[in-house]
């Protein structure tokens, strides 16, 4: 199927291609539909003048007229002309005693004229679908993450102050009669892998409210005032979505400080920015909009981004404590057997400093390296072999 497809916008591409390529040499006088109907003629084309000097020299035998066309016969071969339209062409022809045969039928220029409009108004709706399909699958609207708090383990912390977050989204006249400002922006930061886009999917799924997942790199384009444009693109959206929470993972990657070195790259970063601000500005704190923006360099984000009134707040997406590590290796343990040499709590000490996904990915391969090796349950060596296999460096010690 994916050939198929592949084949078909190849194809597609082609006729565009040629029919924009015949517009412009058809305007630049290169080249028209009627001269295209003369390079069609088969090789026994023959000047008009030919056929007026065979008429009046009596040597045409049979003539046949279509709307655009002469075929006729002579003693040398039979040929065929253009037709002019001449009203008196067919008397000529009877009274140099030529039989002629009229044909009604469609003109090659018509038909190349229907062709050429099929091809042309084709290509033109397929470019405005193309642009209504690009639109509407651009952010996609996500109505129910079908994530919770109650499926991030740990993080007590940060959850409760985003728990109360969810209930200023949720109630923000409630909190404005207490003189209570609902916040435009979030930041979230930290080091990758303990859960930020987990953190606002749940808001989004406390909240009951659309949700619009992008990062960085949707608005990086190799064409400039695109990324501007997309940022336009989104709030538009989410605008019409409302209530709807925008969240932009690797912020940092548009959200850098501004440069004015005036290279290519950090003028559209430049625009990229103004741009977010712009629409930032541009939406009351009670509309039901929020922006949460992920970063793993806050430091590095530009001051007029994370003013207050803008992103307001910043929570911190750590590593997971030791109380958390130790509900993190309950969860991916389940449908794995530790040996009783390794305890949970063991691992927890072991694994200060993870990430929440390195404990996951350290956890799969140590049950990978216990199924290549036979075995039924997962001892302190193959954890010591999968923290080779993954990079990652553990403080796990033998118990006596």
């Amino acid at each position: 199927m994916g050939k198929r497809n592949s084949a078909v916008r190849t194809i597609v591409f082609i006729i565009v291609i040629a029919a924009i390529a015949f517009l412009a040499l058809d305007t630049a006088g290169i080249i028209s539909i009627s001269s295209w109907s003369s390079i069609t003629r088969k090789s026994n084309y023959v000047a008009y003048s030919s056929l007026v000097k065979e008429i009046e020299a009596k040597n045409v035998s049979r003539a046949v007229i279509v709307p655009d066309s002469v075929t006729f016969t002579t003693p040398s071969g039979t040929f065929i002309t253009d037709n002019p339209g001449s009203d008196t062409l067919r008397e000529r022809l009877l009274e140099s005693g030529a039989s002629v045969e009229v044909k009604d039928g469609v003109s090659v220029t018509a038909v190349l004229d229907v062709v050429f409009d099929v091809v042309f108004f084709g290509a033109v709706a397929f470019g405005l679908f193309k642009l209504v399909d690009y639109s509407r699958k651009t952010f996609r609207v996500i109505h129910d993450t079908g994530v919770s708090f109650d499926d991030i383990a740990g993080m007590d912390g940060v959850k409760k102050d985003m728990m109360f977050l969810a209930d200023v989204l949720k109630n923000p006249q409630k909190y404005n009669q207490k003189g209570l400002r609902p916040v435009k922006g979030v930041i979230l930061e930290g080091p990758p892998g303990n859960g930020k886009t987990l953190f606002a999917r749940a808001l989004a799924h406390e909240t009951d409210v659309n949700f619009i997942a992008t990062r960085g790199a949707d608005f990086q384009s190799a064409m400039m005032s695109m990324g501007a444009r997309k940022i336009r693109m989104l709030f538009s959206k989410a605008s019409r979505r409302r209530p709807c929470i925008i969240f932009i993972d690797e912020f940092d990657s548009i959200g850098e400080r501004r440069n004015y070195a005036g290279t290519g790259i950090d003028k559209e970063n430049n625009r990229i920015i103004t741009t977010m601000l712009n629409e930032m500005d541009g939406f009351s704190p009670n509309n039901g909009l929020l922006v949460i923006a992920a970063t793993n360099s806050y430091a590095s984000l530009d001051p007029a981004l994370i003013r207050p009134g803008r992103f307001d707040l910043k929570y911190t997406v750590g590593n997971p404590d030791y109380a958390t590590r130790c509900r993190l290796i309950e969860l991916y343990t389940k449908g794995k057997t530790l040996s009783a040499e390794v305890s949970r709590e063991a691992l927890a000490q072991a694994t200060d400093g993870l990430s929440c996904s390195a404990i996951e990915a350290l956890l799969n391969e140590a049950q990978t390296v216990c199924q290549m090796t036979g075995s039924s349950d997962i001892t302190q060596e193959h954890i010591a072999q999968a923290a080779v296999r993954t990079g990652l460096k553990l403080g796990l010690r033998n118990r006596k």
